[in-house]
C-alpha cells in the first residue's frame, strides 16, 4: 500500500499526503508593542512549513540586521523603481520610509504550497487581500490596554518620548482598522495569544478550498471496491 501520510507525521493536524494544497499568506498585524513580532519569531520556531516574507525597505540597516535576511535593503530611487515595474505585492509609506513586499519570491511559494509569514501594518494587509483574495488569513493583534502598550514602549528603552508618542498616535489610526480582519486577538498573556495564533494557522490550513488535491483523492475512493 502506498505511503499515505504527511512529511510531518508528528503533526496531529498532517493530511494525507494525496491532499495536496495550495499555500497560504499569512498576516500578523498589530501597534507597534502589542506584540506581532514576538509571536512572529515563535511561530517560524514551532513551524518548519512557514517562510517569513522578506520585505524591502527604505531605511538605513540597523545593527546586527542582514541585507536579504531582515530586508532587503534598497535607495529610495531603487524603490521607486520597484513601484512603476510592479515589483510589490503590497507597499506603504510608515515613519518617514517605505516598505514593500517583493512579488516573485512570494508568488512562487505560494504555487509550491509553501506558507508565508507577514509582519505588516493595515495598509499592506488591505493590498494583499485586494491582490490575492482568498489566500490571505489575516489576524490583528490588540494590546490589553493603550495603558499598557505605552508601558512596553517605554519599557524598550530604545525609543526617544517624541517616537513614542508617534508610535501611540499611530497606534490608535491602527486600531481603528481592525474590522478589515478575519482575526482580532488581545495580547494579555504572551504565550496564550500565540497558541490562538497557532490554532488559526493549523485551522486555515485545513480548510477545504485549499485542498487542490481533494478531488482526485475523492474519486480514487469512488473506484476503489469495497
Amino acid at each position: 500500500m502506498a505511503d499515505m501520510t504527511d512529511n510531518n507525521p508528528s503533526d496531529p493536524l498532517a493530511q494525507p499526503a494525496a491532499f495536496k494544497r495550495r499555500g497560504l499568506l499569512f498576516v500578523l498585524s498589530s501597534p507597534s508593542g502589542a506584540g506581532k513580532s514576538t509571536i512572529s519569531r515563535k511561530l517560524l520556531a514551532h513551524d518548519p512549513g512557514l517562510t517569513m516574507s522578506v520585505s524591502a525597505t527604505t531605511r538605513p540597516m540597523r545593527p546586527g540586521e542582514v541585507d536579504g535576511k531582515d530586508y532587503h535593503f534598497v535607495d529610495l530611487e531603487r524603490f521607486r523603481a520597484m513601484v512603476s515595474d510592479n515589483e510589490f505585492l503590497e507597499w506603504a509609506h510608515v515613519f518617514d520610509h517605505r516598505y514593500g513586499t517583493p512579488r516573485a519570491p512570494v508568488e512562487g511559494m505560494l504555487e509550491a504550497g509553501h506558507d508565508v509569514l507577514f509582519d505588516i501594518d493595515w495598509q499592506g494587509a488591505q493590498q494583499l487581500h485586494q491582490l490575492a483574495g482568498g489566500d490571505v488569513v489575516r489576524v490583528f493583534i490588540l494590546p490589553p490596554s493603550m495603558i499598557e502598550l505605552e508601558a512596553r514602549l517605554r519599557g524598550r528603552g530604545t525609543d526617544s518620548n517624541e517616537v513614542i508618542e508617534r508610535r501611540m498616535a499611530r497606534a490608535h489610526s491602527e486600531i481603528a482598522h481592525w474590522d478589515g480582519y478575519d482575526y482580532v486577538l488581545v495580547n494579555d498573556d504572551a504565550e496564550s495569544c500565540f497558541e490562538k495564533v497557532r490554532t488559526i494557522l493549523q485551522a486555515e490550513r485545513l480548510k477545504r478550498h485549499r485542498q487542490t488535491g481533494l478531488i482526485g483523492f475523492i474519486r480514487k475512493l469512488d473506484r476503489e471496491e469495497i
